[in-house]
């Protein structure tokens, strides 16, 4: 692809400009999909601000945070909110960025955004001349977004570990976000987006969701709300035996969990519930809910994957000893119930903290 192409291109000038050793600015680490960057005030001072690189770079820029807060690192952050859609590319905002910071703290600008300034006149100049020579040519420098087909195969980082079926969900998710994109009809945030999206990818190439221990569906072919059918619990526990019985009995043969996603994933956690069976022990709250506190704000972790999530439910659920309660009543389960009896959860845990069960129990 050659968007991507020009990414990789455009962060390994960066990463040469502004190596970890820079008196001034430093790229700390770098990849196609975020930038940590370093802004070196004086000796011993200095902010970390990172960039989140999303989906549909560079038709939307870059998204810059920081953990520090400071009303100069946010002034300048809210100076790459007013750039033009011309000065989205990685290379102009690191531009942008840096002469903003310096300005701000009074000190010199690096001569290597010179070399920045050359790279983008050059990239521009290329761009001209191609469209003179010819169209077809444009893409080589210029960043665009690109049709896709839905089961086309653009790129082989694209396809490697992703069977056809979820290759085409992918493309009609990318092709959904376009067109919404186009309208401005936007669902959700592009963080969150992009997260998800990644989330989703990584799980098709997962070994876990090709031996069919899970499977995902999305609700209304919407990202934001996916439900998890779980099928293989460990062999040895009651639960395992359950689902064997459900299966004779009921038709299905495994657990339904839903997930919803709120627009600040992956800063908060997902909302976890079981949706059927009605499941007895196992950590189940009466509404359906999971006392976990891996979902709750307190125990979440932006780098978890959702993957991790999914198996971590299976593992507490047998270390919880859940049973399915086949005589329970079947409308048991409702979101609102779920969401009401999680928050008294989420309360009494945060006046008297969260249990930790002994070794031997797991």
């Amino acid at each position: 692809m050659a968007c991507l192409a020009t990414l990789k291109r455009d962060i390994k000038l960066l990463e040469a400009a502004f190596p970890k050793a820079h008196e001034r600015f430093q790229i700390r680490s770098a990849s196609v999909d975020e930038l940590a960057c370093r802004f070196v005030v004086s000796e011993g001072e200095y902010y970390d601000i990172h960039a989140n690189i999303t989906e549909t770079y560079p038709q939307s820029a870059p998204i810059w945070f920081s953990d520090i807060e400071d009303p100069m690192i946010t002034s300048a952050i809210e100076h790459l909110c007013n750039a033009t859609a011309d000065k989205y590319t990685i290379l102009d905002q690191v531009k942008i960025l840096l002469t903003q910071l310096c300005s701000l703290h009074n000190v010199p600008v690096p001569f290597e955004v010179t070399n920045i300034d050359r790279d983008l006149a050059a990239k521009n100049q290329a761009i001209r001349s191609n469209r003179e020579d010819s169209d077809d040519d444009e893409e080589e420098f210029h960043y665009e977004m690109e049709e896709e087909v839905p089961g086309e195969t653009k790129s082989k980082d694209d396809i490697d570990g992703i069977d056809a079926g979820n290759l085409v969900v992918l493309e009609k998710l990318k092709q959904n976000q376009r067109q919404d994109y186009l309208k401005g009809n936007v669902c959700g945030s592009v963080q969150a987006t992009d997260r998800l999206m990644k989330e989703l990818r990584e799980i098709f190439r997962s070994e876990s969701y090709k031996k069919a221990i899970y499977t995902i569906d999305l609700v209304s072919e919407c990202l934001y709300e996916w439900n998890v059918k779980l099928f293989k619990v460990d062999q040895d526990s009651p639960l395992h035996a359950d689902l064997i019985t459900f299966k004779e009995k009921e038709g299905r043969d495994h657990i339904l969990l839903n997930f919803t996603f709120k627009d600040s994933f992956p800063f908060d956690p997902p909302f976890v519930r079981v949706i059927n069976p009605v499941i007895s022990g196992g950590y189940v709250l009466s509404g359906g809910a999971i006392c976990m506190e891996l979902l709750t704000k307190q125990g979440w972790s932006s780098a978890y994957s959702i993957e991790s999530v999914i198996l971590q439910i299976s593992a507490t659920l047998v270390k919880g000893k859940a049973r399915i309660n086949f005589s329970a009543s079947k409308n048991q389960y409702s979101l609102a119930r779920a969401q009401q009896t999680f928050k008294s959860l989420v309360q009494i845990h945060e006046k008297n903290g969260w249990f930790t069960p002994p070794k031997e129990d797991g």
